[in-house]
């Protein structure tokens, strides 16, 4: 992925309005972040845990959206597979809601997915980030085919809430 800048990463968002785009919490290591690993730019706002954003280049332009996390269940962990990466985590899997782009959105509808926590499934994928043993069933696919398979789940993730926007 290319690095973005804040600006960039503001004017991406396509599920929220621009007056929420400029007051959301963007992460402030932008620099250090290791974007050639990175398939998207995930985050958690560390003021609202119930926050996440996501921004990924799509057709040559950032896309971004804005999150509504699930709160943390206490009791036992039930392993949990991301539908993004495919990486299976104890307790590190969310119900990430997305609400639609467009009119859709301000009628009230969302899409949601199981996403991995901490949004870092690029890194998961590529072996930089290992979430504990267990976690990766075993694969035939390449790293690279893991790496599309990923892009292709996010964008497909776009695509729904984008849909009718």
């Amino acid at each position: 992925m290319k690095p973005l800048t804040e600006k960039d990463i503001r004017a991406a968002f396509v599920n929220c309005s621009k007056g929420e785009a400029k007051r959301l919490a963007v992460p402030h290591d932008l620099a250090e972040r290791p974007w050639d690993d990175l398939d998207y730019l995930g985050w958690r706002d560390p003021q609202a845990p119930d926050r996440g954003y996501l921004v990924v280049e799509l057709d040559g332009r950032p896309q971004g959206l804005a999150l509504r996390c699930s709160s943390a269940v206490s009791g036992r962990q039930r392993r949990s597979m991301c539908s993004m990466c495919l990486t299976t985590h104890s307790g590190g899997v969310s119900l990430m809601v997305a609400p639609k782009a467009g009119k859709p959105g301000k009628q009230g509808n969302s899409v949601g997915a199981y996403i991995c926590a901490d949004l870092d499934c690029s890194l998961y994928v590529r072996g930089t980030k290992v979430p504990g043993p267990g976690s990766r069933l075993h694969e035939t696919l390449t790293v690279e085919e893991k790496i599309e398979r990923t892009v292709q789940n996010v964008a497909a993730f776009v695509a729904k809430v984008t849909a009718s926007a």
